[in-house]
């Protein structure tokens, strides 16, 4: 059992806590052991409480529900911790000024991702990338820092190709996806466009797709993270379903292997977060599924202990190239593609003691 349960639980603040991943922040962090949310801000809903601010919009925990909505001003903010889930141009203006008034922000938005010195994390893929915030700070003269997730479409693939990068090598990689509506926002795509309907396009979607897993399964090599060298082709697709990422991999594997070899490969990873047993990590990061008929969205998006924190994987198959395989990922892109994937990374640089 990891030993910073006996720390002192650490105040946090999620900057646009009253947008659709904001919601998942403060439901998963009402019972969290380690951090307690003290601040909440937003936008046009600023100085409006959290039930004024999702009423018909979602549910907000009894004991948050008068809490007021602050501006995303780190001068209004008193906490240890900040969770920034804000639209990308906002977080590329507002995340660095937390950052420099001494903050440990961990961000979902893709404003700071591709920088150099900000790390890119999957906590149980990369963790080691985390160093990059000492030359972060260094270099920017931050008391603070900025760390960054990935794409929630992103994490659903990466992962599992982690321990096949380890094991069998990897020479390139096709993913097509199939994502949910809830990852364009509670306002993002209209009804009449996507009901009864598939838009094979989402902008930006595919470049974010093809280069963060670079990034993340790069080697980090004197302070600067090495980008993997492998091609990844991606055509990102929305469809009508409410949450859950659903994709469609081809990987052409370093040597060859048989189905059996690839699934226990997938099957018994784990990465540091199981190892320390931090609260919002699954026992196993990684579900393979042998009903030929899953995973789906309605029945897997929720998997694992902690509901939503499973990546599921189903239909591990060999291509007719030697040393390719096929699969299907399902992972829930507000869940663990989003807000408890930040939980989990922040629960990390609490176990390694980097918000002390």
């Amino acid at each position: 059992m990891c030993g910073v349960c006996t720390m002192s639980r650490l105040g946090v603040a999620i900057l646009g806590a009253t947008g659709m991943v904001g919601q998942i922040y403060v439901q998963m962090l009402s019972k969290h052991p380690w951090f307690e949310i003290r601040a909440v801000t937003g936008n046009s809903t600023v100085g409006k409480t959290l039930r004024e601010a999702y009423r018909g919009r979602g549910h907000v925990p009894e004991k948050y529900a008068d809490m007021e909505v602050l501006p995303s001003d780190p001068s209004k903010i008193d906490a240890d911790l900040v969770f920034s889930c804000l639209p990308t141009k906002s977080a590329r203006e507002v995340e660095p000024k937390f950052a420099a008034a001494g903050f440990p922000v961990v961000s979902d938005s893709s404003a700071h991702r591709y920088l150099p010195d900000v790390p890119l994390i999957i906590p149980e893929v990369n963790p080691e990338h985390l160093d990059l915030i000492d030359a972060q700070k260094r270099r920017r003269g931050w008391d603070g820092f900025i760390v960054t997730t990935p794409n929630c479409t992103t994490v659903g693939f990466a992962t599992p190709l982690k321990p096949l990068a380890d094991d069998f090598g990897l020479r390139y990689v096709n993913v097509v996806t199939m994502q949910a509506v809830s990852g364009a926002g509670y306002n993002g795509v209209p009804s009449m466009a996507i009901l009864g309907n598939i838009i094979p396009y989402i902008e930006g979607e595919e470049a974010k797709v093809s280069e963060e897993p670079r990034k993340i399964l790069g080697r980090l090599v004197d302070g600067e993270v090495q980008p993997m060298d492998i091609p990844i082709d991606a055509t990102c697709m929305r469809v009508p379903t409410i949450v859950g990422h659903l994709e469609s991999v081809q990987v052409e594997l370093g040597r060859d292997a048989s189905v059996e070899e690839v699934v226990d490969s997938l099957a018994g990873f784990i990465g540091l977060p199981q190892k320390l047993e931090l609260p919002t990590a699954p026992r196993r990061p990684i579900n393979v599924l042998t009903d030929e008929e899953r995973p789906q969205p309605r029945l897997d998006a929720d998997a694992g202990e902690v509901p939503g924190m499973v990546i599921s994987v189903g239909r591990v198959r060999k291509g007719r190239k030697p040393g390719t395989v096929m699969f299907v990922t399902l992972s829930h892109n507000l869940i663990r593609g989003a807000a408890g994937g930040a939980i989990l990374t922040a629960e990390l640089l609490y176990a390694l003691r980097r918000l002390d």
